[in-house]
């Protein structure tokens, strides 16, 4: 037995681990060529680089960060950057292998890609970030571009350092390249409706779902773990399609009202107070209970391996949408499709924003911008698209949504790497 294996034995699988037992299984599911297998198994190319950032006393200090190209074989990379105390290696290569297959789920002309600094921007003036971010964008500027690699925003990255990394990169060249990243300020080649992306996708798939339950939008009831860029929009958004929100939680607590929750109050009291935690049109709770919340839809909008197999049969939605990247645990997932949740998994419930992602990247090249209506009904038209793709082989094969999604994405890149080809 191997250690990987020993570790999934003993409970302590990490979240690479965890994203390769997903191509496991569905490389067994659709008979994936051996060969090309383990080729997708691995990634293509892992830059780890030492940052030295100056602190506002006028000292330095040393940060680690990484950018992992998973697979260019549809494209160049496209993946975010987060910036978080907690990034680790094994969770950068995880979530540049989710970017590659998301992206193919949906079908735009990307690869898979993904970075992070390790550090904690809470503790962080905004001139230190502008410091850090500008000496790791020198550090990785030999692997990202319009034509190579294109991050985009992620935890506790903002558009404000998307803006950086363009500016630090473009004065290394000599002139202006907005295409080197996305998720940018609309003044300076952003596009409109990015800041919602993530959140109206999620909220898109989550109708499709509804109709195929047979079930009305009208009053149906939304659980959230999450108030960050994702949740809180898709709480907004979701409420003016006439879903009604329960529950919701951040990193310091919940509230909840099964009577519904007047989510523009709720937004204006977190922009003020900065959580959740205090308003006053509901009960306090916390993220465990909002993840059991009784609802029709739960959308898990924080950070990875929330439901597990010890709280999954506790789950009471009929619905679950991943807006954050590998909420569920492998083994959570059998129980949820056992018990007929369906799990709308992250690399089609979040695709939103690369969706939109790749909208402004054409349009910086072009330097032709789109009106939001226009991006808002293409982005509708990827996203119920990318659902019947998902949902007719998750029928066609007697499996799970997230396996269904797998079929779809991993069948797209196994065909273009196999065309493709190796050089030399």
């Amino acid at each position: 037995m191997t250690t990987q294996d020993l570790s999934a034995v003993q409970g302590q699988e990490n979240v690479w681990q965890m994203a390769q037992r997903q191509l496991d299984e569905v490389g067994m599911l659709i008979g994936l060529n051996e060969s090309l297998h383990g080729f997708l198994r691995q990634p293509k190319r892992v830059l780890e680089v030492s940052v030295p950032a100056r602190m506002d006393d006028g000292s330095f200090r040393m940060f680690t960060g990484y950018r992992v190209q998973h697979n260019l074989s549809r494209g160049p990379g496209k993946g975010g950057i987060r910036f978080h105390p907690d990034v680790t290696l094994d969770e950068v290569k995880a979530l540049a292998m989710w970017m590659t297959w998301k992206c193919a789920l949906v079908n735009i002309p990307f690869g898979g890609a993904k970075g992070g600094v390790i550090c904690n921007p809470k503790e962080m003036s905004l001139q230190e970030l502008e410091n850090l971010t500008r000496r790791f964008t020198t550090e990785i500027s030999i692997i990202i571009g319009p034509e190579k690699d294109i991050p985009a925003p992620d935890v506790y990255t903002t558009p404000q350092i998307m803006a950086w990394i363009m500016d630090t990169f473009s004065m290394q060249h000599g002139y202006s390249i907005p295409g080197v990243v996305t998720g940018k300020p609309v003044s300076i080649g952003g596009s409109a409706g990015r800041d919602k992306a993530t959140a109206r996708g999620c909220m898109y798939v989550v109708d499709e779902a509804m109709e195929a339950h047979g079930r009305t939008i009208e009053g149906a009831t939304v659980a959230i773990q999450g108030f960050g860029n994702a949740g809180m929009y898709a709480a907004q958004l979701m409420a003016e399609q006439g879903y009604k929100i329960v529950a919701v939680s951040d990193s310091h607590g919940g509230v909840a009202n099964e009577h519904g929750i007047d989510v523009k109050r709720l937004i204006a009291h977190k922009f003020e107070t900065g959580s959740v935690v205090g308003f006053t049109g509901g009960e306090r709770t916390d993220n465990k209970e909002v993840l059991e919340f009784e609802c029709d839809v739960l959308v898990p909008a924080a950070l990875e391996k929330v439901i597990t197999a010890e709280n999954a049969p506790r789950i009471r939605a009929k619905i679950v949408a991943e807006a954050a990247n590998g909420p569920t645990m492998p083994d959570a997932d059998d129980i949820l499709f056992d018990r007929g949740i369906m799990v709308l998994p992250d690399i089609l419930a979040n695709a939103g924003g690369v969706t939109v992602s790749y909208f402004e990247w054409v349009q910086d090249l072009q330097a032709n911008f789109w009106e939001e209506d226009e991006i808002n009904d293409q982005l509708k038209r990827k996203m119920t698209r990318a659902f019947r793709e998902t949902y007719e082989q998750a029928k066609r094969h007697g499996v799970s949504m997230r396996k269904g999604a797998y079929c779809v994405a991993v069948a797209r890149v196994a065909e273009a790497t196999k065309l493709r080809g190796l050089y030399p």
